[in-house]
């Protein structure tokens, strides 16, 4: 694979393995194990494996290691890991990573999830995890500390949009020695610029944007060579969490469309939020594209573009925000983002409902607080749906 391939390229033909047959579309190799000709080619196999040799499907598999050098061509990443779920790759990440006694600061605007692993899961093995506001380098400066083993935060936020400056914090991380990880999926690997910028791992929810089209789970982990191999592959070849292949499949067919389909949703996303700017049953509109957005200059400095979701605050609280919700008829309710398909949910009682009253104000998601992930429907289409909707509301 030319490595002069631009983005677009590198989606359709980066990291393509042809079987015997030579098939246009990638082969799925559905199965868990392989044969090896003699004792001695398994016992070889065991104690090295090369790039076309393959145990276990835990370990590796043909069609899902074409996705893994797919992304990572993509991304820039000397490597990757595939894993079941966009949750299996961010505990992973975090999990393989580190150790009792380890210290580590989080932003505090987080998926629920990724929350539970960091506030519950870590605690009780003896990693000490201090929240910061992702938003104040102060804060960040002042929680860092020489034994500071990671930092960890959403580039754009979940899903109050705010947009954390990597670089400056990859700065102050990598001062004391401390690795830089991300979770990068509201800016998609079309747009990402985030090794670069200092990152040193990346992950994605595949469930997103990759696939694009609500049919299966996966995640990915992307790093150097040496990460992924000696901290990341050892640990999920014991502790399970791999990719299936069928799901690498439809994740290297939703990489052949996935720019085409970011453009049309962010082109939506733009369009809805240049129109509801001020709407009279909205407290916000808010976009990372749009100029009112406090960090808009820092979204166009590090990712040129506002992502492909917006966030309504509607003034009425909850009972306005299942009205709207409810009179949605192109838009679903449902709780997945990065779909073909706009999807709107209510963080407060769904993906956020775990969380405290307290921490849901601290973070910024109010009872009215709509989580709208534009699709590729018409954009106008989209603004009728959402201006009738709040009509009702």
């Amino acid at each position: 694979m030319s490595k002069d391939w631009n983005k677009r390229t590198k989606l359709v033909h980066g990291g393509t393995r042809r079987s015997q047959y030579n098939e246009v579309s990638e082969a799925i190799f559905l199965t868990q194990g392989f044969v090896y000709d003699s004792a001695e080619q398994a016992e070889a196999r065991f104690l090295e494996t090369g790039p076309d040799e393959f145990i276990y499907a835990r370990y590796g598999n043909p069609t899902v290691a074409m996705f893994e050098d797919r992304i990572a061509a993509l991304e820039g990443a000397e490597a990757a890991f595939a894993t079941a779920s966009g949750m299996a790759a961010v505990s992973a990440a975090l999990t393989a990573s580190l150790k009792a006694g380890d210290h580590v600061v989080a932003a505090r605007a987080l998926f629920g999830s990724s929350l539970y692993v960091l506030e519950e899961l870590l605690g009780r093995f003896g990693v000490e995890v201090t929240f910061v506001d992702g938003l104040d380098l102060d804060q960040w400066r002042d929680a860092i500390r020489p034994d500071t083993a990671l930092v960890f935060f959403e580039t754009i936020a979940n899903p109050t949009l705010e947009v954390i400056d990597l670089p400056a914090v990859a700065e102050l991380a990598h001062a004391v020695g401390a690795r830089v990880m991300v979770d990068n999926v509201f800016v998609t690997p079309v747009h990402s610029r985030a090794l670069s910028q200092g990152a040193d791992v990346v992950i994605y929810s595949a469930t997103k944007h990759i696939d694009g089209q609500g049919r299966a789970l996966g995640g990915v982990i992307l790093g150097s060579e040496e990460y992924i191999r000696k901290v990341i592959e050892p640990y999920m070849k014991h502790t399970g969490g791999a990719m299936s292949p069928f799901s690498a499949w439809v994740m290297l067919k939703g990489l052949e469309t996935i720019a085409l389909r970011v453009r049309a949703q962010i082109e939506g996303a733009t369009r809805l939020a240049e129109a509801l700017q001020g709407h009279p049953k909205l407290a916000r509109a808010i976009y990372p594209g749009h100029p009112d957005h406090p960090q808009h200059a820092l979204v166009m400095r590090d990712m040129g573009m506002g992502g492909t979701v917006i966030s309504l605050d509607l003034k009425g609280g909850q009972e306005a925000a299942f009205r709207f919700l409810n009179a949605l008829n192109i838009a679903v309710i449902s709780n997945n983002l990065g779909d073909a398909k706009s999807i709107a949910t209510h963080p407060a009682t769904t993906t956020h409902q775990r969380l405290s009253d307290e921490q849901k104000v601290t973070l910024g998601i109010t009872p009215g607080l709509v989580r709208f992930s534009v699709g590729i429907e018409d954009p106008e289409d989209l603004l009728a749906d959402v201006l009738a909707a709040l009509d009702a509301a």
